[in-house]
């Protein structure tokens, strides 16, 4: 497989993060006859998640061409294990909790007036890639109810009225700098 294409910044980028899953996978100095192969799977996955923010086709072929296995095989522990993504997901993720305590406290209107902010639904990403949401079902803070995460922020209390100002400060960030990290927080 080539993933080299000559003036192509993006093309780049994504030869870089294959290479940096090469050398993890070569790391674990696979045995491609080895029965007990698939044992380090899914730690990389969970690799492969973190270099590409997802885990696409290309990257599930390109892991079970690594292991020896089918594409069926690795897909089927993606599809398995919640924590996994096929979907790409924005700069500024928001998840917001649907869990029994959140929920009883109105986060399924959070998410309605996130949804309606952003113009995308639960799942989506802008056009732009600059926001995800997705619900979850529980952050364990049950107590701040209905509970919010963007990126690694925690907000509590949130009711519809507040997610202008939540989206505000990212929005901010995003065109100031292009930087979603929220470290002066």
């Amino acid at each position: 497989m080539s993933y080299t294409h000559q003036g192509c910044p993006g093309k780049q980028l994504a030869l870089e993060r294959y290479e940096q899953l090469n050398t993890y996978i070569e790391t674990l100095h696979i045995v491609p006859d080895n029965p007990r192969r698939k044992d380090t799977l899914i730690q990389t996955l969970h690799k492969a998640q973190g270099i590409f923010g997802y885990l696409p086709d290309e990257v599930q072929h390109h892991i079970a061409q690594k292991y020896n296995i089918t594409h069926a095989e690795v897909s089927g522990v993606i599809s398995f294990y919640n924590y996994f993504t096929t979907t790409p997901k924005g700069d500024v993720q928001i998840n917001v909790c649907l869990g029994t305590a959140c929920y009883v406290a109105g986060a399924d209107k959070v998410m309605q007036e996130f949804e309606r902010v952003l113009d995308i639904k639960s799942g989506e990403v802008t056009p732009d890639g600059s926001f995800s949401i997705e619900g979850l079902r529980c952050v364990g803070a049950c107590s701040l109810a209905p509970v919010v995460t963007v990126n690694e922020k925690v907000y509590g209390k949130v009711q519809p009225e507040k997610v202008p100002e939540i989206l505000e400060h990212y929005l901010t960030e995003v065109s100031a700098t292009g930087d979603t990290s929220n470290d002066q927080d």
